[in-house]
């Protein structure tokens, strides 16, 4: 396969260490993934080696915590994430607390490892100024307070951007199972407008169609274009159906 320039703008959604889904995504010019830590396989041996396999092969790492905790922030962002997304930011004080664990002090309230981040020595006043610059915090934006709370969210000096949750929002919001609704796209644009004013990014999980030219339209800095599991389904179930429109046509 011809090499192909990779767009950081587009992602896909990885929920295990999956290496050749990975090298695949790569080779069809996908340029960042999300690791689904919150939901998926990742255990922290899989995920410290996955992440610099990931780098190598030129991806922009978006990695979705376990947890708004400090633990589960410091350890992707020790393991080499560009991004952390935190999942359950529930308003704008709970926003405060859970994303300086991602930036140093004074900034925020990070805490130094001499790992991999520091070529596994010691470091000075200009590589925290560069890790703070460099790493992006990402609350999500799932909960009803959150979103309620978004333009002061995006405020935040600890905060780079936002990541939508739909599903989780749409039931948080009292609109039941995500379908895509005029309200879900209500909520997507009171985000989408925000960050337009704030001057950050937001990211949007948009497998559909609708999603993906909403996203599109209103300035969306990354699109989560497919998820692992769906992309298996999608691929599995037309090599199925092929093979049954054949047989019904011998």
């Amino acid at each position: 396969m011809t090499e192909q320039r990779l767009d950081p703008k587009y992602a896909c959604w990885l929920s295990g260490p999956n290496v050749a889904a990975a090298e695949i995504a790569a080779q069809i010019g996908y340029g960042a993934v999300v690791l689904d830590i919150e939901h998926g396989t990742f255990d922290l041996a899989a995920l410290e080696r996955f992440i610099p396999l990931l780098k190598a092969i030129g991806m922009d790492v978006i990695a979705k915590v376990l947890g708004p905790e400090r633990g589960p922030v410091q350890q992707a962002l020790d393991f080499g994430a560009d991004a952390v997304a935190i999942p359950h930011v529930e308003n704008l004080a709970h926003a405060a607390r859970v994303t300086a664990f991602g930036k140093f002090p004074p900034l925020g309230d990070r805490s130094f490892a001499g790992g991999r981040t520091s070529s596994y020595g010691g470091f000075d006043d200009g590589w925290v100024a560069e890790q703070d610059s460099r790493t992006r915090i990402y609350p999500m934006i799932e909960d009803a307070g959150a979103i309620e709370d978004i333009a002061g969210i995006l405020a935040l000096p600890t905060v780079d951007g936002v990541f939508v949750g739909p599903s989780d929002l749409s039931l948080r919001r009292a609109r039941g199972a995500y379908r895509r609704s005029p309200g879900d796209f209500a909520d997507l644009r009171l985000i989408a407008d925000a960050a337009a004013a704030a001057g950050k990014p937001w990211v949007l999980p948009a497998w559909s169609d609708e999603e993906k030219t909403f996203a599109l339209r209103h300035g969306a800095g990354q699109l989560v274009l497919t998820m692992e599991h769906g992309a298996l389904l999608a691929g599995l179930s037309a090599a199925w159906q092929r093979t049954n429109d054949l047989a019904a046509n011998l």
